[in-house]
Parts: C-alpha cells; sequence; structure tokens
C-alpha cells in the first residue's frame, strides 16, 4: 500500500563565533550560541530521548552544520557553557529573593527550575557531550543527520568558482565522517541555493540526495506532473526533493503560532529590562547584557502594549500547544491526501524543514509544540513520519528533471545575502578565494611550515566565505564584531600569501592564528584545487 510521508528536518546552523578571551566578556558574542544551547539543543535532545523511552517510533532529519558541531566540541567553550549557566542560575536565586511575594514569582522559580534542569541534562546526563548523544540518537534510526557545507556559504554567489563550493561541500562531509562517523547520503544546501551544475559536484561526493525550494522545481524542465509530492533526480540521478511551500509561515506568518498572545514573550528579557543593580549578581564586564533566561511576560500584538504586558500562563499555554499541534497535523494530512487522490501508485511526501531557530530560540512552546505533533502523528497512525534516505530506494527509476536557480529566502534569489549592509565583503572573499585556487595549483605538494600555513589559509578562506556572516549584517546583529571578524579572516589569508611570496613567516603569529582558529584539525588546503 502507498504511504503518506511527512518528513520534518530541523536545519541548525551556527556562525563560528568563538571569543576565548578572558580579558573581554564573552558573554555579548558566545550567548549566541549559549542561547541556543539552553532553549535548543540540549531541550530537542531531552525530547529525543523522552520519546525514544515512551516507545515511540519517530523520525526526524537534523542538520547540525560543522561549525556548530565545532563549537559545542570545543572545550574552552563547553567551561565557559558551564559558567554561564552558573551565573544564570545565581541570578535566578537572587531573582527570588527579589520577587518575593510577588506575582512574578512564580514564573521565576519556573526559570530557575528549568534552568537547573537543562544544567543537570549537560553535566550529568549527556556528560558535556551532545554530539555524542545526537549520534547515539542516529545509530538507533529515530535522526537522519544530513550534512551541509563547511561554514554555510551561499552557493550562487561561487557559480564560478567550482572549486570553492567543492572546498565547501568536501569540508563539510568530511566533517560530519569526522564528528559522527559516517558522512550519510544527503546534503542540505545552505539557503537551498540551487545553482546550475550543482549536482555534478554533489553526486560524485557520493551524495544521493538534496533539497530545494519548491520553485527549483516547479519551474524545471521537463514540467513534473507530480509536483513537490514526489522526488524527481537530476541527469547524473542526484534524487531531489522539493520543500513545502512556505513552511514556516504556519509558525513565523502574520497568523501564525508564534504571535499568539498567550504564549511567551522571548524578547521581554530581564537581562534588558531589569536595572543594573538588579542584575550585579551576573558575572559580566562593563555592564554587558545578555539574554538570561527569565522571561516572565506573554507577547503582545501592539509594541505600545510591550511594557505593561501580562503575565505569563503555563498551563494556558500548554493548552494552546495541543490545539496549534492538532492544527498542524491536521493541515499536512489534509496536503497528503489530497495529493493521494491525484498520486495513486506512488507515495505521497511533503518535506517541511524548518530552522532549529523555532523550537526555543524564537518560540519557547516550540519543543513542547514538536512532542505533541510527534505523539500525535504516531497515535493517529494516519500519516508517516520519514527521512528522506528511507524515500529514494527507486532513485534511478525517478523522472529527471533540470532544475531552475532558485534559493530558499521570500523571492528567491537570496537578496538579503547581498545587498546594502554587507555586498562590501563580496569582492574581497572572492579574490581571495581565487587566491586560494591558485595556491593549491602553484603549491601542490607542501607540508612542514608551507603546509600549515596553506592549512591556515584554506580555513580562513573557509570562514569568509561563510553565509551566516553577511546574513547577521543584514539583520543588524553583531555588526562591529562580525565586521571585524571577516576582515580578520581575510588579512590572516593575505597574510600568508604574502608571507609565501616573500618566503617568510612569524611562526608565533602562525601558531597564535591556528590556537584562534582551531576549527578543521584535520584541514588539507588540496581541497581548493581544481578537479581532474
Amino acid at each position: 500500500m502507498c504511504k503518506k510521508n511527512l518528513v520534518l528536518i530541523i536545519n541548525a546552523h551556527q556562525g563560528y563565533i568563538r571569543n576565548i578571551n578572558e580579558k573581554i566578556d564573552f558573554s555579548a558574542e558566545n550567548e549566541i550560541l549559549f542561547s541556543a544551547m539552553t532553549d535548543t539543543y540540549i531541550p530537542l535532545l531531552d525530547l529525543f530521548n523522552n520519546l525514544a523511552d515512551d516507545g515511540i517510533n519517530y523520525k526526524i532529519g537534523l542538520v547540525l552544520s560543522s561549525t556548530l558541531c565545532s563549537l559545542i566540541s570545543d572545550s574552552k567553550i563547553i567551561q565557559q557553557y558551564e559558567n554561564y549557566l552558573e551565573n544564570c542560575i545565581s541570578l535566578g536565586e537572587n531573582e527570588l529573593k527579589r520577587l518575593n511575594g510577588k506575582p512574578e514569582a512564580k514564573n521565576a522559580e519556573y526559570c530557575l527550575k528549568r534552568l537547573k534542569k537543562i544544567r543537570e541534562s549537560f553535566i550529568v546526563k549527556y556528560h558535556r557531550n551532545l554530539i555524542e548523544q545526537f549520534k547515539s540518537l542516529a545509530q538507533k534510526e529515530y535522526l537522519e543527520l544530513i550534512p551541509t557545507a563547511a561554514t554555510y556559504a551561499y552557493f550562487p554567489h561561487y557559480q564560478d568558482l567550482t572549486e570553492a563550493i567543492n572546498a565547501q561541500v568536501e569540508t563539510g562531509l568530511y566533517s560530519q565522517k569526522y564528528f559522527f562517523g559516517e558522512a550519510g547520503e544527503g546534503f542540505y544546501i545552505p539557503y537551498m541555493g540551487w545553482t546550475k551544475g550543482l549536482e555534478k559536484i554533489l553526486k560524485p561526493y557520493g551524495v544521493n540526495y538534496t533539497i530545494v525550494d519548491p520553485r527549483s522545481l516547479l519551474f524545471s524542465n521537463p514540467k513534473i506532473e507530480t509536483g513537490i509530492f514526489c522526488p524527481v533526480r537530476t541527469g547524473n540521478s542526484l534524487a531531489i526533493f522539493a520543500a513545502e511551500p512556505d513552511s514556516e509561515k504556519c509558525f513565523t506568518g502574520d497568523d501564525g503560532f508564534i504571535s499568539n498572545p498567550v504564549y511567551l514573550s522571548v524578547h521581554k528579557d530581564i537581562g534588558f529590562e531589569l536595572k543594573d543593580e538588579d542584575l550585579t549578581v551576573l558575572e559580566r564586564k562593563n555592564n554587558v547584557r545578555f539574554l538570561t533566561g527569565y522571561r516572565y511576560w506573554c507577547n503582545v500584538e501592539d509594541e505600545d502594549e510591550y511594557e505593561d504586558a501580562p503575565l505569563y500562563d503555563n498551563e494556558a499555554a500548554q493548552k494552546q500547544i495541543e490545539e496549534d499541534a492538532e492544527k498542524f497535523v491536521h493541515a499536512k494530512t489534509e496536503k497528503l491526501n489530497t495529493a493521494k487522490e491525484y498520486l495513486p501508485e506512488d507515495d505521497a511526501v511533503l518535506v517541511c524543514p524548518l530552522s532549529a531557530e523555532l523550537f526555543g530560540q524564537k518560540w519557547f512552546e516550540g519543543i513542547d509544540f514538536l512532542e505533541q505533533v510527534i505523539r500525535i502523528i504516531s497515535k493517529e497512525n494516519e500519516i508517516e513520519l520519514n527521512t528522506c534516505k528511507n524515500l529514494i530506494s527507486n532513485q534511478y527509476t525517478l523522472p529527471k528533471a533540470e532544475l531552475y536557480p532558485c534559493s530558499g529566502d521570500d523571492s528567491g534569489y537570496g537578496e538579503d545575502l547581498l545587498d546594502i549592509t554587507n555586498s562590501w565583503m563580496m569582492r574581497y572573499v572572492k579574490k581571495a578565494s581565487e587566491r586560494m585556487i591558485d595556491l593549491t595549483e602553484r603549491l601542490p605538494s607542501e607540508t612542514s611550515l608551507k603546509g600549515r600555513m596553506l592549512n591556515l589559509a584554506a580555513k580562513e578562506i573557509l570562514l569568509a566565505q561563510s553565509g551566516e556572516w553577511p546574513a547577521m549584517l543584514h539583520s543588524n546583529q553583531l555588526p562591529e564584531y562580525i565586521k571585524e571578524r571577516f576582515k580578520s579572516a581575510i588579512l590572516s589569508f593575505t597574510t600568508i600569501y604574502d608571507s609565501l611570496a616573500s618566503n617568510s613567516v612569524s611562526t608565533q603569529w602562525l601558531t597564535e592564528k591556528e590556537k584562534e582558529d582551531c576549527l578543521y584539525p584535520w584541514m588539507n588546503y588540496r581541497i581548493f584545487s581544481r578537479k581532474k
């Protein structure tokens, strides 16, 4: 009997921001990662393990970018995160004293209890090793771990530099094998940025499938009669799944779940709301403010009501979660039922890529929502949660299509990554990428000191190609830090390039830079070489 399959893919990627300078407060930059660990990654692991313990046979796709994996397995970052948790827990205990007898005290107690549970899970249950926990769930086939590009670069920007895309893909796949033991069958294209000829890069690396924006498939040549509900293949038999159009709109749209007034406001955090004297218990330099996890208020529909937002009621929120989860499952079931009417002989597939930020960071109740969705699907048994790798058994008989170049943003062409806020970066990174490719041609077999220099140069180029940094500039997130970080990567590469030309280098400088950018310890600069 043909099935109706729902594929949920949680996409977790993180820009490589690593501040380990003890003389500078790490909170402002590293807080992005620490909040993600507290609100999303550790709660996700708790959820996945709880479902497995309850005997629910779920299947979820999960993208964990190589930069994210590097950060959450970094011993210095882990120690900083423990300090961050202890800092926030101390703040919570101080809050209970400050709010004694006040209505907010109940919510402060709830937040404190939650943070203590996160600490217990991280240290006691997971032994500070989140990578190993995700790997274990994948080995039990609850998760499909899907690799992505090394630094989440936007491929269409490098369409004329095939070697740069090769380097991103190869590093991403090797990183996946380094952290999880295998590279997997699929590849998640950053921002779903499909460009002409990409299948000729992915398939030779052993990639069997990828996911594209629906417009790439709907505008393909020839026209695909099954639409987005069945996979197709490229000329070299790379299987292609199309994402559901606007798969996140039901969460983030004008009437999306997140905006419901009953849910917690993730923006109104006491780290930004309280006076400095009420935050003295926090260990922070220069009175830097950051998210603490103590949020007591509900969403408001009008910004004018922000100051007078009502207090959050978790019990009311939980009831709303059940309703929203039912709506979500019903909507997906209806789509799949309709698709089956037109595809009686084929399995119907609906692929929903969702940003990890939705689960905890942008939507505090998102983790609970996901749990309800999985439990409802398991109970009703009308549709099946599945993964893409399980749905390509007929890969070489799928209809062929030439995909339309497109990406997964609103307008489809990645404008946010090349606008007035960040376009200045492109001329530097493209020129540096060209030079890196040239270096691999002129110096194909260097070892020892020159080999170390070239390996560092390759890492700096990969970092400069990061799609996260222009995206953060577009959204005005840590703009000054990101500008300096990008300039540092370009200047480091330029220093190496000039040093190789003059045959001189400072070994002290090289050693310090290797410690500063310690991701990809296995890096081989030849990833930028032209493929013969």
